[in-house]
């Protein structure tokens, strides 16, 4: 029997045909996704289910979709789609995460434009009759300087367009090897170098805890006098009360903004102020972008559920179903052990090497090494996935290094894991045990047995009596609850190492506690998926 897919928003006709040539049954209603009691009643019907923002496929949707295979989303964000429940369920969501890079940059440097020559404001006023030609004084791009944060898929295209038009173009990207900096022409700097120095900044950075309000009051305040601040990546990357009141100041000149940290934004602090652009997140909305990233869900889903190929998926590695089952445990294993030294590595990274012994040496490398890159790269990009995942390193200049080798160790298998950056080289290795658990094995050369749980804490500091009284007594006295306790040491009176399993997240409060002993030279708080 043929596949069935269900298309419940507005979806190019091109897209529809493809389904159609592969032999899929497809069922184009593209008004369905706005009727959720109507999809509850047909969703499990189907083996396919391709979406764009308006289908909210929430927890409920998914228990009744009792043949559902794949979920679709011809764009980036996923915020409409429940992927816990979807993974509880065996569902794979797919996204399009590259259709909208140009259509998004090409949108950044239009805002530019518009800020810098005041087009909407006059545009009205011409309109209006007035011909207020001596109150619209712009300036050029030509030889400003132009900040970029993130100097990723889009920023990149940023950063290629503003040297088109003879902008010097500064970036902010701690994943932003010197290499690849030198081929985009550009010069990577730190963030206050270019806070002090741009005379446009433009932000191309995911939402995350490190990016949330990355241009906050304190930071806004060190920016160049006249500096005008665009800003179509994510709301809430910039304090908008704060902007506000710099822009009644007079500090800053102008800004342009497609997004906000509430949406759809009806009030904003930076509405009806002079000279500031906002438009209502159209960054992907162009016939072109639309079409690509229809067509390219429509092939991703077809090839899965034709073929078993997965592709842009953000919940499931791309390998067979048979190399899952024996692979699974060891897949974890790779993005448990990114994850670590993504969390543990703040400078750009130059070079990934990975090492593969005995049994996990037979099985699907490539596979492997897309958890491994993704766990590393998630820091920076939530959003990445282990297809993703090698395209973004490979853009940032990093270098990636497989070796596989025979049985040499103690353990049946085992994966060692090594980033170089500038200053130094971090490695860890793991194992999976007989039991599918992943654990820790080494970290910087020194031997551990360590548990992998959600919450984690790493700590280091020299090889001295007390530190383990300490570290629990202090922790107790803070309300944090230790349920594995690790530790591992170079020599005796050397370096050591200390890895626990914690019940809850580490409060604040317990971090500063720790840090205020003078005992520990780290101490890192860690978070890992356990789905």
């Amino acid at each position: 029997m043929a596949p069935r897919v269900l298309i419940s928003d507005k979806l190019s006709p091109a897209a529809v045909q493809i389904f159609k040539d592969r032999g899929i049954e497809v069922d184009f209603q593209p008004d369905l996704g706005k009727d959720k009691d109507k999809l509850l009643e047909v969703i499990g019907q189907y083996d396919g289910l391709a979406i764009r923002s308006a289908t909210k496929v929430t927890e409920k949707i998914i228990a009744a979709a009792d043949n559902l295979k794949v979920i679709g989303r011809a764009g980036i964000g996923v915020d409409n789609v429940d992927r816990d429940a979807a993974s509880r369920k065996g569902v794979i969501v797919m996204n399009t995460p590259f259709g909208n890079m140009i259509t998004t940059a090409e949108h950044a440097i239009a805002m530019m434009f518009a800020v810098a020559r005041q087009l909407p404001e006059a545009s009205a006023s011409t309109h209006a009759g007035k011909w207020e030609k001596s109150k619209f004084m712009g300036v050029e791009l030509t030889g400003k300087t132009l900040g970029v944060i993130g100097a990723g898929n889009i920023g990149g295209i940023v950063c290629d367009r503003a040297r088109g038009l003879k902008m010097k173009v500064v970036a902010y990207d701690p994943f932003l090897g010197q290499e690849k900096a030198d081929k985009m022409g550009v010069e990577k700097v730190e963030l206050d170098e270019l806070l002090k120095r741009a005379d446009f900044i433009t932000l191309h950075v995911p939402l995350t805890d490190q990016t949330k309000n990355i241009l906050g009051r304190e930071n806004l305040a060190k920016t160049k006098k006249g500096v005008r601040i665009i800003n179509c990546a994510r709301g809430g990357l910039v304090d908008e009360e704060a902007l506000a009141d710099l822009l009644k100041s007079g500090h800053v000149a102008g800004a342009a903004f497609d997004v906000f940290s509430v949406e759809p934004a009806t009030e904003n602090p930076l509405f009806n102020l002079p000279n500031v652009v906002c438009t209502p997140h159209l960054g992907a909305a162009t016939t072109e972008a639309q079409e690509n990233v229809a067509l390219q869900v429509a092939e991703q889903m077809a090839n899965y559920l034709l073929d078993g190929a997965v592709e842009n998926a953000l919940n499931m590695p791309s390998m067979t179903a048979e190399e899952a089952k024996v692979m699974g445990p060891w897949v974890k294993l790779a993005d448990h052990l990114g994850a670590f030294i993504g969390q543990m590595t703040d400078e750009p990274i130059k070079a990934i090497n990975i090492l593969y012994d005995g049994v996990v040496a037979q099985m699907n490398l490539a596979a492997l090494n897309c958890s491994v890159i993704a766990g590393i790269m998630k820091k920076a990009n939530p959003d990445v996935n282990m297809v993703s995942a090698p395209v973004v390193a490979q853009e940032r200049g990093i270098k990636i290094s497989t070796t596989n080798q025979n049985k040499s160790g103690a353990f049946d298998g085992y994966i060692k894991v090594t980033v170089v950056t500038e200053k130094r080289e971090r490695s860890i290795a793991g194992t999976v045990f007989s039991d599918g658990k992943p654990r820790f094995i080494q970290i910087k050369g020194i031997n551990i047995d360590a548990e992998v749980g959600p919450h984690m804490l790493y700590t280091t500091n020299k090889d001295v009596p007390g530190v383990i009284g300490t570290l629990g007594r202090t922790l107790g006295e803070n309300g944090a609850n230790i349920a594995n306790f690790t530790l591992g040491r170079a020599t005796a009176g050397g370096e050591a190492i200390a890895l626990l399993y914690l019940d809850e997240p580490l409060n604040g409060a317990a971090q500063k506690a720790l840090e205020a002993t003078g005992m520990f030279e780290q101490v890192k708080p860690l978070v890992f998926q356990s789905a």
